[in-house]
């Protein structure tokens, strides 16, 4: 038996050790508010470790009444998926111990990777990072919640703002080895309504990157076809067609999208 980093396993690879593989639970990830597994998946001899989360597991909400959590986290990867940015980790529906559920693959994180996200003190933002609000800790000291002014975060603020992200916090981004970004926890994505709550607000009104226009482009077509269909096995009807409405309202609008006025723009806890 072999054990790869996760890194070192090409996506079709990864997609078939999640749907054939044989998965043992290791425990609980006790932080999260839903039931979040951490298991071990082996096919032929190759075993990685993914989360799974199962539906039953998944605590109702009442503003997405409709499908499942453990849906909308496969479609956030079909979604990441089409825009050729791999910024959502192989994940999968499919059945587990406790029933279907979301499987997604685990990404180690070396321990000297460095966060591009966090409360740094208000008079020494690192260059090149962005602030997006300010705080002040238990004895009234000023910090900043800011972020690194970076092409894969950009990239990221992206896809929020097609799926509806609800909750990107800085603790749902991952540093893999490879000096990519992964978003992860994508349950809470896709309403109608706009409910868009992120850490990445430093590029708020600020025109897009130019590799967005390709991207977007292409994703609303994709949109019009096969990756719609696929889209509404796990969302309604409606909610895919909002996805259609705000990649083409991103792609005419040319820039970042601003906070919500009548939503919490930011989630809690941030990071």
């Amino acid at each position: 038996m072999t054990t790869e980093p996760a890194a070192a396993l090409a996506e079709a690879d990864a997609l078939d050790l999640l749907a054939r593989g044989r998965l043992e639970i290791e425990g609980r990830l006790v932080d999260a508010s839903n039931t979040t597994l951490r298991a071990e998946i082996t096919l032929d001899g190759l075993t990685r470790r993914c989360v799974y989360k199962p539906v039953q597991g998944e605590r109702p909400l009442w503003d997405f009444p409709d499908g499942t959590l453990a849906g909308r986290e496969v479609s956030a990867y079909l979604v990441s998926r089409a825009t050729g940015w791999d910024l959502v980790p192989p994940t999968i529906l499919r059945d587990g111990p406790l029933g279907p559920g979301a499987l997604q693959l685990w990404i180690d994180e070396p321990e000297t990777a460095e966060s591009l996200i966090g409360f740094v003190p208000a008079w020494d933002v690192p260059d090149g990072w962005l602030p997006v609000a300010n705080a002040r800790d238990e004895d009234g000291d000023a910090y900043a919640l800011a972020h690194a002014d970076d092409p894969r975060l950009a990239r990221l603020a992206v896809f929020d703002a097609v799926i509806n992200n609800a909750d990107r916090k800085g603790g749902h981004v991952l540093y893999p080895a490879t000096g990519s970004v992964h978003g992860v926890d994508h349950g809470v994505s896709f309403h109608v309504e706009n409910k868009l709550r992120t850490v990445l607000w430093g590029w708020t009104g600020k025109q897009l990157i130019p590799e967005a226009t390709e991207v977007l482009t292409a994703l609303a077509a994709q949109l019009d076809g096969a990756l719609g269909e696929s889209l509404e096995e796990h969302l309604t009807l409606t909610e895919v067609r909002h996805v259609r409405q705000r990649a083409r309202r991103l792609l005419r609008a040319g820039r970042f999208p601003d906070p919500p006025q009548d939503w919490p723009a930011i989630p809690w806890p941030p990071v």
